[in-house]
């Protein structure tokens, strides 16, 4: 009890500490047999990396050992970054998403989101973006802000407190007896003004960016994707210009994303300048223009739709979910061709934390060389996050994130489903 009282009073002071937790006190040598160069896709061998303080010192083939250093051969392993995932929910897990808001109290769900944060990360992901609490408020500001205070382990993290819908909207408990007045798993906004102030209840309880509901629900009638839209394109200028206001620039980590999966939605949150369109199963050709132009993300989201279709109730159901991803599938090549850029987000939560690493390969099967997927990944992911120049790539400078995998990912992807040593900022947090 007193540790959770702890973790929720970190809640409501809604105080951001450091994004990492206490590094080694000595330097630490990390070397292995290869090690991935982001940028560049490609491979080195053999790879050191020095770290100190909590941050990369330096990165070579072989590097210098001051007095006192820890070295940690990991041997025929691949050192790279860490892994980031820029679309989790840490408060969900596997079930019916709309009982759990109903039969598991605030508390029981924070505690349980601590647990997912720990399975991240120990499979390699050491950053991340929860894209909305379905229903719990700020409580993840209390889990982001317990991990950077180093009480529990956990990836860095952007929070967004509920996603923000309308009324009768696509997380609304749509379904149920309206007497009984269940809650909806978002908070309610339908207007510019009341977008606005939702917004900043939100940032005043703590949280790093907005996330907006903006279309759904979807249906696919042969090669037709319909999915009618929540907020017109002015209301979401609405919300990027207040983002804005509080610092939510491009680049900052602190904007608006938007759950969108067709048009028009999608291009009105392109028009408005989200920092991201995530899961965008179809964008149209204007849409995809202006997300190159601007350099907003498509955040795919296979591994979600993967899984529902692989657990459905129903052969029918399994049916309609397989449909689905082959429409994304084949929509995603169309994307790739336009020069939409991408980050990497698996929608984790109603399929097992610590395994979103599928993923990637996913992206990989549907047309991305393995190269590409790791820098959408990587270096867009940070950028996306706001951590640009301080994670995705080992450099000098960087906060040490590392990982290690066995063989190369470059050849293999599904080798980032075996990390077995993780590091973030100088933390061991798992060896092998």
């Amino acid at each position: 009890m007193k540790s959770l009282s702890g973790v929720l009073f970190l809640g409501i002071a809604a105080t951001v500490c450091s994004a990492q937790a206490p590094a080694a006190k000595h330097p630490v040598v990390l070397r292995a047999a290869r090690m991935l160069d982001v940028a560049n896709g490609k491979v080195a061998s053999p790879g050191e990396v020095l770290v100190d303080g909590g941050r990369i010192v330096a990165v070579g083939a072989s590097v210098s050992r001051p007095a006192g250093a820890e070295v940690i051969d990991l041997g025929d392993a691949t050192l790279m970054p860490g892994l980031i995932d820029a679309h989790v929910h840490l408060f969900l897990h596997p079930g019916a998403e709309d009982l759990q808001t109903v039969q598991e109290s605030v508390p029981q769900r924070t505690l349980m989101a601590a647990d997912a944060a720990r399975a991240d990360l120990m499979a390699g992901f050491t950053a991340e973006r929860d894209m909305g609490t379905e229903g719990a408020g700020c409580a993840d500001v209390a889990v982001r802000n317990a991990i950077n205070a180093g009480m529990i382990p956990g990836p860095r993290m952007r929070v967004s407190c509920n996603a923000i819908d309308i009324l009768g909207g696509h997380e609304d408990a749509i379904g149920y007896n309206p007497a009984q007045k269940v809650l909806s798993n978002a908070d309610y906004a339908d207007s510019s003004e009341e977008i606005v102030k939702v917004m900043r209840e939100q940032r005043k309880g703590g949280a790093d960016f907005t996330k907006i509901y903006e279309t759904g629900p979807d249906s696919l009638r042969g090669d037709q994707f319909i999915t009618p839209y929540q907020y017109p394109a002015e209301q979401l200028g609405a919300a990027v210009a207040e983002a804005a206001r509080t610092g939510g620039v491009a680049g900052s980590g602190r904007g608006v994303a938007v759950h969108a999966t067709g048009e028009p939605g999608a291009g009105f949150a392109v028009a408005a300048g989200v920092a991201s369109v995530d899961h965008a199963y179809l964008l149209s050709d204007a849409t995809m223009k202006a997300m190159k132009e601007k350099q907003i993300y498509a955040v795919p989201t296979f591994a979600i739709m993967e899984y529902f279709a692989d657990h459905a109730a129903t052969p029918e159901r399994a049916a309609r979910d397989r449909a689905e991803q082959a429409f994304h599938a084949a929509e995603f090549k169309k994307q790739m061709a336009a020069g939409v850029p991408f980050a990497v987000g698996s929608d984790v939560g109603p399929f097992p934390h610590g395994t979103q690493a599928r993923e990637l390969e996913l992206m990989v099967e549907y047309g991305m060389k393995p190269a590409d997927v790791l820098r959408a990944d990587l270096i867009n992911g940070a950028k996306l996050l706001g951590w640009a120049g301080e994670i995705g790539e080992l450099k000098a400078g960087y906060f040490a994130d590392v990982v290690a995998v066995p063989g190369n990912p470059l050849e293999d992807i599904s080798v980032l489903r075996k990390v077995s040593f993780v590091m973030k900022g100088g933390e061991v947090y798992r060896r092998p």
